[in-house]
Formats: structure tokens, sequence, C-alpha cells
């Protein structure tokens, strides 16, 4: 019981690792003008990404 748990909640993290990696690597590839065009901030949008994640 105790060894699923933990088995699930590794699952869990790695889970979320993955997308918020995922959100990462789109946000890091946009371009400055991709960014001006829809009047974005880089920083701010990795911030929200984490917030989306991990709450």
């Amino acid at each position: 019981m105790i060894f699923a748990n933990a088995v699930a909640v590794a699952k869990d993290a790695i889970a979320k690792r993955r997308r918020y990696n995922a959100l990462v690597a789109e946000i890091q590839s946009l371009t400055s003008r991709d960014l001006a065009d829809i009047n974005g901030n880089r920083s701010e949008m990795l911030y929200h990404a984490y917030r989306q994640v991990y709450g």
C-alpha cells in the first residue's frame, strides 16, 4: 500500500515535470518578434506556466 502510493506520487510528479518542461520549451521557442506580436512577456509567461502546472 505505501509502495503503491509512493509510485503514484512519483508518477504524478514526473507527469507534472514533463508538462512544465513542454510549456517552457514552447515559450522559449518564441522569438522576440513572436512575443511582440502577441504582446507577451517571456518571464510572465514562464511564471504562469509554473502556476498552471503546480498550482
